[in-house]
């Protein structure tokens, strides 16, 4: 197993880099080896990557996901070989800081990449400097996905506090 961890600053607010993040279906429109991603339900996704001839299709579980803070996720399958993380913190200027970082098996999160560190990490990167091209090239994010995972199951989101009451209590 290795690690692959690579960080890039984006020229947007942590909620516009975070909301584009979650528009999965639209990264085949960005990076080179991601051909295909399906939401089959909010925290299970199959990609389809591929580089050169070789393509491979497989399933992740996006374990926790919380808004403007991180995503994390584990492969799927008989051999589970990569798990990963997307964080988004405050950076320089009102931009971002997007870190990715993947753990992988021996034969690599896609059968792609399996015992080539170096490349992996320089797909990272490339992938990165994509998706950072892209969202400041919109200026604003295409679409938003705001829910809470936990533990791969979708949390019901917090009731607002209904502030009307308050306003007009009775003054005694």
């Amino acid at each position: 197993m290795y690690t692959v961890e690579e960080t890039i600053e984006v020229a947007v607010p942590v909620r516009t880099a975070y909301n584009q993040w979650t528009q999965f279906k639209g990264f085949p429109g960005f990076m080179t080896v991601v051909k295909k991603v399906v939401q089959v339900r909010p925290a299970l996704l199959t990609w389809t990557l591929g580089f050169g001839p070789v393509h491979r299709e497989f399933q992740i579980e996006i374990v926790e996901q919380e808004p403007d803070s991180h995503l994390t996720w584990q492969g799927l399958g008989r051999r589970p070989v990569h798990r990963g993380e997307v964080s988004f913190r405050p950076g320089t200027a009102g931009g971002t800081a997007v870190t990715v970082r993947i753990e992988i098996g021996s034969r690599g999160a896609t059968g792609v990449f399996g015992g080539l560190p170096r490349l992996a990490g320089r797909v990272v990167r490339t992938e990165l400097t994509h998706f950072k091209e892209y969202v400041e090239g919109l200026g604003a994010e295409s679409g938003a996905w705001r829910g809470v995972i936990r533990d791969g199951r979708v949390r019901p989101r917090e009731p607002k506090p209904d502030r009307s009451r308050a306003a007009h209590w009775p003054v005694g």
